[in-house]
């Protein structure tokens, strides 16, 4: 049995353009992980199979088409531990189903090389590409296009998942986006984010970056008067990060916003 933790991610900016000719939307974001993981397992099976996560369908597909482009039988039952909490913006079955892949390969007796592991991860979503790489990365394109950074990664984050709010679809998410007209100044948003991301070298520096296209929350000015030097929601929402500069700042913020939902205290990760 082989066993990975599938890390969360944060999306410290998310600048959306228009739908492009494939349907998916133009987008410019950091993807940065963090140290909230669910945790994934993998064993040789008769048959395909994934238990621990009734909602699951990334793993099952990811495995299935990892199986169909090597050549091979499906022949694995993986086991997910859940912790990330479920459709809040933070990848946790993109992360799921990209940890599954790494851990299947590996099994191969001719394992398929990173170009091709990656081609599947696209199909898969937008955001699974992301969590076979190591440390933050910038992604454009429909968000599989991506670019390694250099960023900070000494400071606190703080976590809420605001109570009684679910998660819209993502479809619904960006239809609303259209809707609103959204897509207008994209490039002039995409070029301050470039701009501000040129300027980064300490995590204060972070600040300046856009705000979230497609969401935002109240929750997040509670946090920034609590001390966040950068406070948003995580992708298509509800979850929204506080980041810190010190641990006890962030415990503070974390205790003060306890009452607003769930809430968690992570890290950056490199890699999961």
């Amino acid at each position: 049995m082989n066993r990975r933790p599938a890390t969360a991610k944060i999306n410290l900016a998310l600048v959306v353009g228009a739908t492009r000719p494939d349907g998916k939307h133009e987008v410019a974001t950091i993807l940065q992980r963090i140290d909230l993981a669910d945790r994934v397992e993998l064993r040789p099976a008769i048959r395909l199979e994934v238990r621990g996560f009734a909602e699951d369908a990334l793993v099952r597909d990811a495995l299935a088409a990892l199986a169909a482009a090597a050549g091979v039988q499906p022949a694995w039952a993986a086991t997910i531990t859940k912790r990330i909490p479920v459709a809040a913006g933070l990848g946790g079955g993109s992360s799921d189903s990209a940890t599954a892949l790494r851990l299947a390969n590996d099994t191969l007796a001719d394992p398929l090389p990173p170009e091709r592991l990656t081609a599947i991860a696209a199909r898969l979503g937008a955001d699974v590409p992301f969590f076979l790489t190591r440390g933050p990365q910038l992604g454009e394109g429909d968000g599989t296009e991506l670019s390694p950074l250099e960023l900070p990664q000494d400071y606190y984050v703080v976590l809420v998942l605001p109570r009684g709010q679910k998660k819209a679809s993502t479809a619904a998410v960006y239809a609303a986006f259209d809707e609103r007209t959204g897509a207008k100044g994209f490039r002039n948003r995409r070029a301050a984010l470039r701009r501000a991301l040129a300027e980064v070298e300490r995590p204060r520096d972070l600040a300046a970056l856009p705000p979230n296209d497609l969401v935002s929350s109240p929750v997040a000015d509670e946090l920034r008067a609590r001390g966040a030097f950068r406070a948003d929601a995580s992708g298509a929402g509800p979850t929204v990060y506080g980041l810190f500069t010190g641990r006890d700042d962030a415990v503070a913020a974390r205790r003060s916003v306890r009452s607003l939902g769930k809430t968690w205290l992570t890290v950056p990760a490199w890699y999961g």
